[in-house]
């Protein structure tokens, strides 16, 4: 596993500087692109099978996440995946197959923290999709049933498309999976650019911003600084998606006050409309993949993890918020949204009082938002 990897950094034009030794876990590698930037990276990586397993499909390959005995940790069996707080180094958890020369990664903080002794499962028509195509991006199917764990995007590449990886874990650190799958198809996005591109820029044609002027950087740099820096970029992208909702609802007609919120854990908006009592909006992204029976957005409308001991508090409740928000950018590459009241979406079917994770962007969602805020605020005055 450990020559896959470099070889295949060595494939892309990179020079190995340092790599630990293949009896060590996790790998640890730095290296230097054929551009010259220099990149280190911890690679959580496990060996990718198919190896048929009774009550199984036929069809399944698999890599099991695990380190070590079960006796080593059966009293306390979680393990924090390692994430640079500096963001100098990326984290990959990834299975590889060195005989059929492709690996399947998936997404290290949706498995942070992880159990050992798991299974990530993928289909033999993945691997065909790779080996075809040198890279690919799906949805791995749910398991669990009403509670399930949230939709995770796997992403599968050749040898040669090791590089990528790498730089999509960078740049997709944190991403909700809709976003993950749409950087993953749009792979030109995460790819160096051309030196002769970035020596043909011409300066004098950037107009200076008052912020460069403040923190006394161009525009490169600060660029340059949000995309080294992971938790800033993470937070950067789901700015964008809340900035341009907030854009579009402060020109709605009847719009009188607009905000943005920055609570952890709480709404996205804070609106009032027509001189109404204050509504909060919550933002979701939808998932890359349409629905396959009614060919509709969807949205995993759950959080990322519940509360220690209430598998319940992954879910949301009708009250949590007065409207959702649904970003259609992951599937329409627009920055468009559609909104529903939380009390029309269908009641989880064993959490009481909370709502359903898989969500249709169907007839009860509208592009005009007003019939929501309305119904809210008459809701509201009734009580008062």
């Amino acid at each position: 596993m450990l020559r896959f990897m470099l070889e295949g950094l060595r494939a892309a034009g990179c020079r190995i500087i340092f790599a630990s030794p293949a009896d060590r876990a996790p790998f640890v590698i730095t290296f230097e692109t054929r551009e010259g930037e220099r990149m280190g990276i911890v690679v959580y990586a496990f060996l990718a099978t198919r190896t048929p397993t009774r009550n199984r499909p036929e069809d399944e390959r698999s890599f099991q996440v695990k380190y070590g005995g079960k006796e080593g940790y059966a009293a306390d069996n979680t393990h924090v995946l390692w994430q640079d707080p500096l963001g100098l180094f990326t984290t990959l958890l990834v299975g590889i197959d060195p005989e059929e020369g492709f690996f399947v990664a998936a997404d290290p903080e949706a498995h942070n923290p992880t159990k050992f002794f798991i299974r990530v499962e993928f289909k033999d028509e993945h691997a065909d999709a790779i080996r075809r195509d040198g890279w690919h991006a799906w949805e791995r199917a749910r398991r669990g049933g009403p509670m399930a764990e949230p939709v995770e995007v796997l992403v599968g590449g050749v040898r040669d498309s090791f590089l990528d990886l790498v730089r999509l874990e960078r740049a997709g650190y944190g991403l909700p999976p809709g976003d993950r799958q749409l950087l993953a198809d749009k792979r030109e996005l995460i790819r160096a650019p051309r030196l002769e591109d970035v020596a043909n820029l011409d300066q004098n044609a950037i107009t200076v911003h008052p912020l460069l002027r403040e923190l006394e950087l161009g525009a490169d740099e600060v660029l340059e600084l949000i995309a080294g820096a992971r938790r800033l970029k993470m937070a950067v992208r789901g700015w964008v998606a809340e900035e341009h909702l907030r854009s579009s609802l402060a020109r709605l007609d009847g719009i009188t006050h607009c905000e943005r919120l920055d609570e952890e854990g709480g709404p996205d908006l804070l609106i009032r409309y027509r001189d109404g009592p204050q509504l909060t909006i919550e933002c979701k992204n939808v998932l890359r993949v349409m629905n396959k029976t009614r060919n509709l957005p969807r949205i995993d409308f759950q959080r990322t993890r519940a509360a220690k001991g209430d598998p319940c508090s992954r879910y949301y409740a009708p009250d949590d918020f007065d409207v959702v928000a649904g970003c259609l950018h992951a599937v329409t590459e627009r920055w468009e949204f559609r909104y529903a009241l939380p009390s029309s979406l269908d009641a989880h079917q064993k959490c009481l009082g909370r709502l359903a994770s898989n969500v249709l962007v169907d007839e009860r969602w509208s592009a005009d938002p007003r019939g929501a805020f309305e119904a809210v605020a008459a809701r509201l005055g009734s009580r008062a």
